[in-house]
């Protein structure tokens, strides 16, 4: 009896053991989940709350320009495919808002003079006005992250349901862009007019953390003597004496420069050479002239990446708005929407 009685500790002794040995890597693993399995929560467990639509936004029908058909959308429905399109919809919550609301800001601005639209209110193309996605296309290219990433543009929307930033009562000219050189740069340095609200500003992004912040392009002598054809420099010295005399601004960018003495200014200079930025210093390299660009964009306004730095470390989307749109006010659709409705 006890030889039997033995064997059976033993087996439920072994028993024991094996679960033990089962289980604990389970218990050891689990704790640290996220930190060893990319830290990503699967997207049905991170889903938002939904909010509903916003009243004013609703309220609001737009005549929108989409490709060659206009086509009628309130506007919560047009800024939610704004921002679909225009900030990658895995930015902060508050970087998402305030881009909403820098979105219909400047959709009330283009309202509010006029358009170059005879039909419609605004168009699609985002070198005219603002680009535009549908749900359809945007979660196409999301992929797995589709259901959490249309739920955050939404709420990003809904959430700041008429908020628009005005200068002296009126909708300002909020423009935004990719990245900025650390500064943004006032609108006076890359446009003819300065504008009060649109002045450079710090702008806090880590360009270590940045897809393509700093980039580099290369031009032999028949390329570039090709793309500044149109400006008419004499390029007939040698190389390393095309461009001259760089004047740049306080975020860096180049304000002017000679090429081939002829006086350029930098935005048009990275438009002829499809430069990211006009934030560029240059050298010869052997039978190439190299361009090495930092940010992307035009730099005035907000600063899209500088917006999620500053929403990381805690600020909401009014003070994002408030640094980069110097002396606009938070206000309400309501308070200027009657002066702009019969437009265009």
């Amino acid at each position: 009896m006890r030889q039997k009685k033995t064997v059976r500790q033993s087996v439920w002794i072994s028993l024991v053991l094996m679960l033990a040995l089962f289980l604990l890597p389970i218990f050891v693993v689990s704790p640290f989940r996220d930190e060893l399995f990319g830290g990503e929560a699967d997207p049905d467990e991170t889903l938002e709350e939904a909010l509903p639509p916003g009243e004013s936004d609703r309220s609001v029908m737009l005549r929108v320009l989409v490709g060659d058909e206009v086509q009628e959308m309130d506007l919560g429905t047009y800024l939610t495919g704004v921002v679909r399109a225009e900030m990658p919809a895995s930015f902060p919550r508050e970087a998402l808002r305030a881009q909403a609301v820098a979105a219909r800001t400047y959709t009330l601005h283009k309202i509010a003079g006029g358009g170059k639209h005879e039909n419609a209110h605004i168009c699609t193309d985002s070198t005219c006005c603002q680009a535009w996605t549908s749900e359809e296309a945007a979660r196409e290219n999301w992929g797995r992250q589709a259901d959490r990433y249309e739920r955050s543009v939404e709420n990003a929307v809904a959430a700041t349901d008429g908020e628009v930033l005005l200068y002296d009562g009126a909708p300002i000219l909020a423009v935004f862009h990719a990245s900025s050189a650390g500064m943004t740069r006032a609108a006076g340095d890359v446009w003819q007019n300065d504008v009060p609200y649109l002045q450079s500003v710090e702008s806090p992004e880590s360009g270590d953390t940045i897809p393509n912040y700093y980039s580099r392009k290369s031009f032999t002598a028949e390329e570039f003597r090709r793309k500044t054809a149109s400006v008419q420099p004499d390029l007939s010295g040698k190389m390393s004496t095309w461009l001259r005399n760089a004047v740049t601004d306080e975020a860096g960018s180049v304000e002017t420069v000679e090429i081939g003495g002829v006086p350029v200014k930098g935005t048009k200079v990275r438009e002829l050479l499809g430069l990211r930025s006009a934030c560029f210093t240059w050298e010869q390299q052997g039978d190439e002239l190299v361009f090495f660009v930092t940010g992307h964009g035009h730099g005035v306004g907000m600063s899209q990446y500088g917006a999620s730095h500053m929403a990381e470390r805690g600020a909401d989307h009014r003070e994002i708005l408030t640094h980069y749109y110097v002396g606009a006010q938070v206000g309400q659709l309501s308070q200027v929407w009657d002066q702009i409705a019969g437009k265009p």
